[in-house]
């Protein structure tokens, strides 16, 4: 059985500008409602385990599905809101300090794992997630012997180190990189 992991294509959301916190909340919101952009080549890796997937997995946000389909257009898929992306937490609006959206992507997800939670998903709580995300995905591969996720960097890594506490093995760390594949497996 085989589960590979995913990063999803860059996002068409691409303004860069300096913005506050409250701003940054506004930019996310595009972020998840913008498409990828399409690419000239995809990692050879990354298009050998789609084509050899029995089942195509994804978020439901707008780029996971995107660059599946972008992958693969004949593949059957499945988008569950399980596999989202780990929420960043939302900072007062006292805060009036402009930073661009990687760098407050940066600073929210430090906060993050410090414990700071507010109006979003705890780190505690996507953990938990991430292991019936795993779960989900150990039962897909039982019924298909191979599938895809095309899921979120952050929320891919926490999926890997449930896989990996259930006896899954990897042949590398996930990576952060757009379109990048981790593929685990476990002999029976």
């Amino acid at each position: 059985m085989e589960i590979s992991l995913i990063r999803h294509g860059k996002s068409k959301q691409i303004e860069n500008n300096r913005l506050t916190s409250q701003e940054f909340q506004d930019w996310v919101k595009k972020y998840d409602t913008s498409g990828v952009f399409e690419e000239n080549n995809y990692p050879e890796r990354t298009l050998e385990k789609v084509a050899a997937a029995n089942l195509l997995v994804t978020s439901d946000l707008k780029r996971s599905i995107d660059s599946a389909s972008l992958l693969h257009q004949q593949k059957r898929v499945i988008s569950d809101s399980l596999f989202r992306e780990a929420e960043l937490p939302v900072l007062s609006s006292k805060w009036r300090v402009k930073f661009s959206p990687n760098s407050w992507a940066i600073f929210l997800r430090c906060l993050w794992y410090s414990g700071y939670a507010r109006q979003c998903e705890s780190l505690a709580n996507a953990r938990q997630r991430a292991e019936r995300a795993a779960i989900q995905l150990v039962k897909y591969a039982e019924e298909h012997h191979s599938v895809v996720l095309v899921g979120h960097g952050f929320f891919n890594r926490l999926i890997a180190e449930e896989l990996e506490n259930m006896g899954w093995e990897g042949n590398r760390k996930t990576s952060a990189k757009h379109w990048n594949c981790t593929t685990y497996s476990f002999s029976t």
